[in-house]
């Protein structure tokens, strides 16, 4: 435990486990809209707000935070009205956001590869405490969106048009998730990097759908996957002196491997439990606790 004892470490053991915490809480509604990229690409976006930060001498983060959202409002607008050319427009947005940022870091006082490399895929010792106070803003908000919401977020991800049906606000909550998904790639920066930020939000939802079907399980099964491979991955990185986010995504994919492994001999035990019990519709064999337990499956 003798990482504790650096201040750079305290740093960014506590940024690790913010990243830990949004990433997946935000994923699981990109897994459930089938957008499950989105993070990569907001992650290309958010490389011109970084290098603006370094050619106008402020805070790398807030203005990756102001690009990176501007982008997600971007992309959400093409999806709604870009018809055939939509795939074009968002392939330009991104690789155009990451050729931007790359120009205007070099174009910078001080820019370097350096400063570049430890944005596009973590570091440890460039986690400031500038970085840490933006970094746990931009955690709690995006917490209590996803907490906050998650019942109308729930809704409009499985089904845009029940949910209009119902009276929600549709294109106001589908702006939101990408703002909050652009919040948190930029929160995820400075651990992971913006070019491997989107496997920590995907990965560990894909990872705990392997074990359940109930939204909230999976919900929290994902955040903790998340937090488990970051505090570990950035211990690693220490003693092992490798990349954070490579090390962090490596861990989070040999996580998905791992409960697949698992999860296929539980499933074969329920589909032989399943077709074990007594056909459905049977009064007499229709029990509380299985009734309970159906619910649960579709619950948030």
């Amino acid at each position: 435990m003798d990482f504790l004892n650096y201040e750079f470490m305290q740093r960014a053991l506590l940024a690790a486990v913010l990243v830990g915490i949004t990433a997946p809480a935000v994923g699981i509604y990109l897994v459930q809209r089938r957008q499950a990229l989105m993070g990569d690409g907001i992650g290309h976006v958010a490389m011109t707000g970084v290098g603006l930060g370094f050619l106008l001498s402020t805070s790398p983060v807030w203005m990756a935070t102001a690009v990176s959202v501007l982008g997600a409002v971007l992309m959400e607008l093409i999806r709604w009205y870009g018809r055939t050319r939509g795939d074009i427009a968002l392939a330009m947005l991104f690789y155009g956001g990451m050729a931007g940022g790359v120009m205007l870091i070099n174009l910078a006082p001080g820019g370097s590869n350096a400063n570049l490399t430890s944005y596009l895929f973590g570091s440890l010792s460039t986690v400031s405490p500038s970085d840490v106070t933006a970094i746990c803003v931009l955690a709690a908000f995006v917490l209590l969106v996803t907490l906050g919401l998650r019942r109308q977020l729930f809704a409009v991800s499985q089904d845009e048009e029940f949910a209009r049906v119902t009276g929600l606000p549709v294109r106001a909550l589908n702006l939101l998730t990408a703002v909050t998904a652009a919040v948190t790639v930029t929160v995820a920066m400075r651990v992971v990097g913006l070019l491997l930020v989107s496997a920590l939000m995907v990965v560990p939802v894909a990872a705990a759908q392997q074990l359940t079907r109930s939204f909230t399980v999976t919900f929290v099964i994902a955040v903790a996957i998340g937090v488990a491979v970051t505090v570990s991955g950035t211990i690693t990185s220490y003693y092992q002196d490798v990349p954070p986010g490579a090390t962090i995504v490596l861990f989070t994919i040999a996580g998905f491997i791992a409960l697949t492994a698992l999860a296929t001999p539980l499933a074969r035990r329920r589909a032989r439990a399943a077709a074990a019990e007594p056909v459905a519709g049977d009064p007499a064999e229709c029990s509380i606790p299985a009734a309970r337990e159906a619910g649960e499956e579709i619950g948030v």
